[in-house]
């Protein structure tokens, strides 16, 4: 079947990278469900919708992310929306054979030396990634999944400092959202990211005025990913 003719639904609607989406050709066409509609704290709310709507995939971005010590103050919140909410969607897409494309994050890597591929070992160095990771354990069970490990940010980067001493490959959700197209009938997982540099290069070229700052005491030296697979898929 076609990737056109196959409809798909988006979780977390309304959250940065959807919004990202729903401008581009391939996001208009999908559907964006908002918590009355799909939550995914309930399998009942869930499977109601699917069974409704009947897709043949699920993106889905729904979940805790910043700011990222609420996943040291608010476990519960971080566990309930990351790990059991996915844990959901895994059920319900099994229930109808919904393919799953979940969104997990690159920092799932232990970060010390870089370019990490997708079949080497995790250790998250942050408890949001621990929640992306429990995520992860959902999906894998199931095999017509997707994991998307990404390092993304918005456009144009937003902070007025950027770290000069930590490696990774930062890439802009507008062109993660031209990606989905190309990589959402693939499976098992896929390291998504951009150039391998240290964060403050990556912000200079948007932002001339940018400052130099240490993140030393928040991340590891190189949580980068490997992306040579990213790289023939979009070949």
């Amino acid at each position: 079947m076609k990737l056109k003719s196959k409809k798909i639904v988006v979780t977390g609607g309304t959250g940065r990278f959807s919004e990202v989406l729903k401008k581009t050709k391939f996001g208009k066409k999908c559907l964006y469900p908002k918590k009355t509609q799909l939550d995914i704290l309930t399998i009942k709310s869930i499977e109601k919708y699917l069974k409704k709507t009947k897709p043949k995939i699920l993106i889905h971005c729904a979940g805790l992310s910043r700011p990222m010590n609420i996943h040291d103050e608010n476990i519960e919140k971080s566990i309930n929306l990351n790990i059991i909410g996915t844990s959901n969607i895994v059920i319900a897409c099994k229930k109808f054979n919904v393919k799953l494309v979940y969104f997990s994050t690159g920092y799932v890597y232990e970060g010390k030396r870089g370019n990490y591929k997708e079949d080497e070992a995790v250790l998250p160095f942050n408890n949001y990634a621990w929640s992306k990771l429990g995520g992860e354990c959902a999906v894998k069970l199931y095999k017509n999944s997707l994991i998307l490990r990404l390092i993304m940010c918005e456009k144009p980067f937003i902070h007025n400092k950027a770290f000069s001493d930590i490696r990774t490959n930062f890439i802009f959700q507008d062109e993660v959202a031209q990606m989905i197209p190309k990589i959402i009938n693939k499976k098992g997982i896929l390291n998504v990211g951009g150039k391998i540099q240290n964060l403050f290069n990556f912000a200079k070229k948007y932002n001339k005025n940018i400052k130099k700052a240490s993140g030393k005491k928040y991340y590891p030296p190189n949580p980068s990913m490997n992306i040579f697979k990213l790289k023939k898929v979009l070949l």
